[in-house]
């Protein structure tokens, strides 16, 4: 998968993740701004299903949308495409970089050696 969301379309898709089952209304209160044009979400909503993000199910007039794809999953392919487009696919150019514009602290550091440690072990 190597679909990018718009911004509006990742704020949307959050809240499809975080409450896993819902409808445009659900999703239009948890944004916060209870002026968001229904018809604006519905359409945003209708557009990560044609990309294949959500699907839903009909009661009668109203859809219930939940996520096909899984948070993580997209995340992941995401870092992917980023460390592809910006980091020359490394990895360690990625953490390098965090590193010098002071976005992992040396505790950040340990805690992932830690979890390297651990993985190593299984």
């Amino acid at each position: 998968m190597n679909q990018r969301l718009t911004p509006v379309e990742e704020e949307i898709m959050h809240h499809i993740w975080d409450m896993k089952e819902c409808t445009v209304r659900e999703i239009i209160n948890k944004m916060g701004d209870p002026d968001t044009p229904h018809s604006t979400v519905s359409s945003v909503v209708r557009i990560l299903e044609k990309k294949g993000f959500v699907d839903h199910k009909a009661y009668g007039r109203t859809h219930l949308y939940f996520p096909v794809i899984e948070r993580d999953y997209y995340l992941l392919n995401y870092l992917e495409n980023l460390e592809e487009d910006f980091f020359k696919g490394s990895t360690r150019e990625l953490v390098s970089f965090l590193i010098r514009e002071e976005k992992l602290s040396m505790d950040d550091l340990r805690e992932i050696m830690t979890l390297i440690n651990k993985s190593e072990e299984q």
